[in-house]
């Protein structure tokens, strides 16, 4: 697969899944001219394209394309309360659930999703490569120009030991996607509501003014530490407030 910039020639293996998808998505929009639906850019195209979604249950993040990257971490729909939600167990492993779009952050800013956590992975440091594993991750994927490079991306997670609000970039790829610890918490049996203003955490953590997202995605993560995680998640949602 085609991978960001002058990591084309290298070992796919050092690099984040967030580079992995990012260049998955774009390669397909900048090689191909178009979506990976097959719809292409035309200036003169008189079809007009229907608002995309900004409310996602965990029935449709469950329909989100998997991209797999060290084996397959297990997502399954279940019931919780007569709630259905998203559960994802991982033993060893690295795959997640990716979707693409094209949110406006000028009308819907905030992010705001629920999650718990029932088993977080056992690990040392999760500032470096052999700790890069979260129970439980939200990736925004952002895109201010047209050329791989302008590629860029938050990655909220749970994490086992980081204090909450510390940012830091990804071990693999640098400041050109920036982790935010959202929450530093032990596994219960608790659900957390988080809402972040992603505009301003956009313009925070890459001093830029943002406006669309081209991808979400939800991952839970082992692979470097080989051990095991479970996390639940529900609904995700952009919005005005």
């Amino acid at each position: 697969m085609l991978l960001i910039g002058h990591v084309l020639s290298s070992d796919s293996r050092i690099f984040s899944r967030l580079n992995r998808w990012a260049s998955l998505f774009f390669s397909g929009v900048l090689v191909s001219g178009g979506l990976a639906s097959g719809a292409a850019f035309a200036a003169d195209t008189p079809e007009k394209t229907p608002p995309p979604d900004t409310h996602f249950t965990p029935g449709e993040i469950f329909n989100w394309d998997a991209k797999i990257f060290e084996g397959t971490t297990q997502y399954r729909l279940v019931l919780e309360d007569g709630e259905q939600v998203l559960r994802a167990n991982s033993q060893g492993t690295a795959s997640g659930l990716f979707y693409e779009t094209e949110i406006d952050l000028n009308k819907t800013p905030y992010l705001s999703w629920r999650w718990k956590i029932t088993q977080l992975p056992m690990l040392d440091n999760e500032l470096k490569k052999n700790g890069d594993d979260f129970a439980a991750r939200i990736y925004i994927v952002v895109n201010d120009g047209w050329t791989f490079l302008s590629t860029q991306a938050i990655s909220y997670v749970w994490s086992a030991k980081i204090p909450e609000g510390q940012q830091w970039p990804n071990p693999f790829t640098g400041k050109s996607a920036m982790m935010v610890s959202v929450r530093q918490q032990a596994a219960g049996d608790t659900w957390y509501t988080e809402n972040r203003n992603l505009k301003a955490d956009l313009k925070q953590l890459f001093g830029k003014d943002i406006t669309t997202v081209k991808a979400v995605a939800v991952m839970t993560d082992t692979d470097n530490s080989k051990s095991s995680a479970e996390a639940f998640y529900g609904n995700l949602s952009f919005s005005a407030q």
